[in-house]
C-alpha cells in the first residue's frame, strides 16, 4: 500500500513515551530495571488472578495495590525531572540503581503505611506495641495510626505530583487547608468548626472514605484491569484491526484520511482508557496520511486529538469512568452504556462533519481505491483479534461483574494472541481457561456462569486457538503487561490522591457550600440581566431560566479548569464530588449530573493551554501545539454543547423513564444532530458552496437554536436558515456554470 497503515508495537511504545509523561521513567540500570520489570508482571498477574478467583477484603487489596504504586513510582519517577536524574550513571552508594536513598526510604515508608492496616486490622501485640483491633480505633486512632496515616497522605500527594504534575496536589492541599482551618475562612458561608490533624488522619486513613474509599477500591478492582485490557488487546492486534476497518469504512469518501482518523479513534476509544494512547496509536498512521493528502498540519493534529478525546466518552469503557459512575449511582453498568450512546454520537457527528466540509473547501479527495485494504483480507487476517472484546462485552452485558468481564477479556487476549498448537507449552493457558469456565458453571463455584454463558465462552476459547495467523511470544505479552501497569500508575496515583478531596467534602460539606455559592452568584448575575431581556416576553429569558443557564456555564467552566491534565477516572471522581451538589440544587437528575461533569472534565484534554492529547498530536504532526489545541477544541464543539442538551432534555439519555418518550427523544436527538451539523458548516466555512461573512454567522446561530431542545427554537432556526440555503443554492449554480 502506498500509504502507511501498519502499527508497530515497538515504534508505538517509543512514541507513547515521547508524548505521555506517565511512561517517561528514569533509567535504573540493568539489574534494577529487570527487577522492576518482573515486579510489574507479578503486579499485573496478581490483579488478573483476583479478578477471576476473588478479591481479598477491601483494606488488604487496596493496601497491596497502593504498595505497588509506591514501589514503582518512587523507583521510576525522580523527585525532579532532569537529564541527569533520568539517565543512569555508574550508580553510587547514595543512589543504588540510580534511585537516591531518600526515594528508597519514601517507597518503603509508603508501602509500610499502605500495608499497616492489613497487619493491624485485628490488633497487634509485640515489638513494644499494643494496638487494639481497627473497630476500636475508628474515630480514636493510636499514635502509630497517626504516624502511618500522615506518611500515607504525604506519599500519596508525592506520587500524584511525580506522575501527573503539581496541579492536582495543589488543589488537594487547598481542600486539606479548608478542612483544617475551617473557622478562619474569610467568607461566612465557607466557615465550619474545622478538624484537628488526628481526626483528619482518621478520616483519610481508615477505610470507607478518604484514601481507602470507594475511589481506590473501584480503581484497584476494575479500572486497572480495563487499562491493562486496552493495552494488551491493542498490542495483540486489535488496534491494527480497528484501523484497517476504519480505512474500509471511511477511506473511500471525501477527505478520506481524516475520516479514517475519526472512525479509527472511535473504535479504539471503546477499549482504551487513555486519550494520549489513542492519539499516538491511531495518529501515528492517520496524521502523516492527512498531511500527505493536503490537510494543514495543525488541522490534522486537531482532528486526531478531538477524535481520540472522544474515546473517553464512548461506550462501553469510557476511559473506565463508566464503572465508577455505575458504582456511584448504584445502577446497572448497562444503564450507563445506553445513556452514553447518543451523546457520544453527537460528538463524532460534529467532528466528522467539520472534517467533511473542510475537505470540500480544500478540494481534498478520498484515498485512491488501490490504496484501501481489502475487506475479505482484513477480516481473514484479523477476525480473531475481536474475540476477546466480544467475550468481554458478552460477560458485561449479561450482568456479571466488570472485573470478571476483564478477567475473561484478558485471558482470551492471551489465548488468541500468544497460544497455538505449534507451541504446545502455551496450550496450558486455554486448557486452564476452559477448566475455569466449566468450574464456574458447576454447582461447586457458588454463583457462577449459566450453561449458555459457559458454552459461548468455551466456544470462543476454542475458536481463539484455531486461527492460523502468527502468534506473538510470551515476552511480547509480558511487555504489554509492563506497559499496561505503567499506564495504570498515573491513574492509580491520581485516584488515591483524589480520595482526599472526597474525604474532605464528606467531612466538611464544602460541596454543598460551593453549590450555594455558584447558584447564588448566578442568581445575582441573572437579576442584573433579566430586566434587559424582559421586553422579549420569551420564557427562556426569564430570571429563573437565566440563573439556571449561568449556573450550568459556571459549573462547566470549573470542570474544564479543574480537569486540566488529569486522567479521566481521577477528574471524574473529583468533579462529581465538587459539582454534584450544585447541579442537584438545580433539579438536574443524578445520571445527567454525572454525565455533565464527565463531559466537561474530558473537554480539558483538548482545551488550550493544557491539552495533553492535542500536544501529543502536534508532536506527531510537527505543528504548533497551541494552534493544534485550538483546532481540536473547535472540532470538539459538539462535545461542548451536548451536555447542556441532556441537562435540559434528559430524554436524550434514554434510560430515565420519567423523561423518556419516543417522540421527545427523536425530536431532541435529531434536531441536536442537525444543529451540530449546521455549526460544523459554519466552523469549516463550507456547505453547498463556500460560506463566508454573515452567512457563516447565520449558520452558527441557527445551529445553536436547533441544538437548544425546544420546538420554538427549532422553528426559529428554520427561519434563520432559509436565506442561507437560498444563497448557497444560488452560489452553487453559479460555481457550476463557471466551472
Amino acid at each position: 500500500m502506498g500509504l502507511n497503515s501498519h502499527l508497530d508495537n515497538k515504534e508505538l511504545e517509543e512514541l507513547e513515551k515521547q508524548y505521555d509523561s506517565a511512561l517517561q521513567t528514569r533509567d535504573n540500570g540493568p539489574t534494577l530495571t529487570k527487577l522492576v520489570y518482573w515486579a510489574t508482571i507479578a503486579f499485573a498477574l496478581y490483579h488478573l488472578w483476583t479478578a477471576g478467583f476473588g478479591t481479598p477484603v477491601d483494606h488488604v487489596h487496596m493496601g497491596i495495590h497502593l504498595a505497588g504504586l509506591f514501589l514503582f513510582i518512587f523507583l521510576s519517577f525522580p523527585l525532579i525531572r532532569t537529564d541527569q536524574s533520568m539517565t543512569y550513571g555508574k550508580g553510587s552508594l547514595w543512589a543504588p540503581g540510580n534511585v537516591p536513598l531518600y526515594d528508597w526510604a519514601l517507597a518503603l515508608t509508603g508501602m509500610a503505611a499502605a500495608l499497616f492496616l492489613w497487619v493491624s486490622w485485628r490488633g497487634f501485640t509485640g515489638m513494644g506495641l499494643n494496638i487494639p483491633e481497627q473497630a476500636l480505633r475508628q474515630g480514636n486512632p493510636t499514635g502509630i495510626d497517626v504516624f502511618f496515616g500522615t506518611m500515607l497522605i504525604l506519599t500519596v500527594l508525592e506520587i500524584a505530583r511525580r506522575t501527573i504534575g503539581f496541579v492536582l496536589p495543589l488543589i488537594i492541599l487547598i481542600f486539606m487547608s479548608y478542612a483544617l482551618f475551617g473557622p478562619y475562612m474569610p467568607a461566612q458561608i465557607l466557615k465550619h468548626p474545622g478538624v484537628n490533624w488526628q481526626q483528619f488522619v482518621n478520616n483519610m486513613y481508615f477505610p470507607s472514605e478518604g484514601i481507602f474509599g470507594v475511589t481506590l477500591w473501584v480503581v484497584s478492582t476494575v479500572v486497572f484491569h480495563f487499562v491493562l485490557f486496552g493495552v494488551v488487546a491493542q498490542r495483540m492486534g486489535l488496534g491494527q484491526f480497528f484501523v484497517d476497518n476504519a480505512m474500509i469504512l471511511a477511506g473511500r469518501y471525501t477527505g478520506g484520511p481524516a475520516k479514517v482518523s475519526v472512525v479509527s479513534s472511535a473504535f479504539f476509544g471503546t477499549i482504551s482508557g487513555s486519550s494520549i494512547a489513542n492519539t499516538v496509536s491511531t495518529g501515528s498512521l492517520t496524521i502523516p496520511n492527512m498531511k500527505k493528502m493536503g490537510y494543514p498540519a495543525h488541522f490534522a493534529g486537531g482532528v486526531e486529538a478531538a477524535a481520540s478525546a472522544g474515546g473517553q466518552i464512548t461506550p462501553p469503557i469510557m476511559g473506565a469512568a463508566s464503572f465508577l459512575m455505575a458504582e456511584y449511582l448504584e445502577v446497572p453498568y448497562t444503564t450507563i452504556v445506553i445513556a452514553a450512546i447518543v451523546p457520544a454520537m453527537m460528538h463524532y457527528i460534529g467532528v466528522i462533519s467539520i472534517v467533511h466540509f473542510t475537505a470540500k473547501r480544500l478540494g481534498l479527495d478520498a484515498y485512491p481505491k488501490e490504496q484501501l485494504p481489502q475487506f475479505m483480507k482484513v477480516w481473514r487476517d484479523g477476525w480473531f483479534t475481536i474475540i476477546p472484546l466480544v467475550a468481554l462485552l458478552l460477560v458485561l452485558f449479561s450482568g456479571y461483574s466488570p472485573n470478571m468481564a476483564a478477567f475473561i477479556g484478558l485471558s482470551l487476549c492471551v489465548v488468541v494472541g500468544f497460544c497455538a498448537f505449534n507451541k504446545p507449552a502455551s496450550l496450558v493457558v486455554p486448557f486452564a481457561l476452559l477448566g475455569f469456565i466449566f468450574w464456574k458453571a458447576s454447582p461447586y463455584s457458588g454463583e457462577g456462569y449459566s450453561p449458555e454463558m459457559a458454552g459461548m465462552l468455551a466456544a470462543l476459547t476454542i475458536l481463539g486457538c484455531l486461527h492460523r495467523n502468527e502468534r506473538q511470544s510470551f515476552r511480547d505479552l509480558f511487555d504489554s503487561f509492563h506497559v499496561g501497569v505503567q499506564y495504570a500508575l498515573a491513574v492509580g496515583a491520581a485516584s488515591a490522591a483524589v480520595g482526599i478531596v472526597v474525604g474532605v467534602i464528606n467531612t466538611t460539606g464544602v460541596g454543598f457550600r460551593l453549590g450555594f455559592m455558584v447558584t447564588g452568584g448566578a442568581a445575582d448575575m441573572a437579576a442584573n440581566l433579566a430586566p434587559l431581556l424582559d421586553w422579549t416576553g420569551i420564557e427562556t429569558f426569564s430570571q429563573p431560566s437565566i440563573q439556571q443557564f449561568l449556573s450550568l456555564v459556571l459549573i462547566a467552566m470549573a470542570c474544564i479548569l479543574m480537569g486540566a491534565g488529569l486522567p479521566t477516572t481521577a477528574l471524574y471522581i473529583m468533579l462529581v464530588a465538587v459539582a454534584t451538589p450544585a447541579l442537584s440544587q438545580l433539579g438536574v437528575p443524578p445520571l445527567a449530573t454525572h454525565m455533565f461533569v464527565l463531559y466537561y472534565g474530558v473537554i480539558s484534554e483538548i482545551t488550550p493551554p493544557v491539552c495533553a492529547s492535542a500536544y501529543a498530536a502536534a508532536g506527531i504532526a510537527g505543528s504548533n501545539p497551541f494552534r493544534t489545541g485550538v483546532s481540536a477544541f473547535t472540532l470538539g464543539l459538539g462535545k461542548l454543547m451536548v451536555p447542556m442538551v441532556f441537562v435540559y432534555a434528559p430524554t436524550m439519555l434514554i434510560v430515565l423513564p420519567e423523561y423518556f418518550t419516543i417522540t421527545s427523544f427523536l425530536q431532541v436527538s435529531i434536531t441536536c444532530a442537525l444543529g451540530v451539523f449546521a455549526i460544523a458548516t459554519a466552523v469549516s466555512g463550507y456547505f453547498l458552496a463556500r460560506l463566508s461573512g454573515v452567512w457563516r454567522i447565520l449558520m452558527a446561530i441557527g445551529g445553536l437554536f436547533l441544538v437548544a431542545p425546544s420546538s420554538g427554537s427549532d422553528l426559529t432556526a428554520l427561519v434563520i436558515f432559509a436565506p442561507v440555503i437560498v444563497q448557497q443554492l444560488a452560489q452553487q449554480r453559479q460555481e457550476r456554470a463557471t466551472a
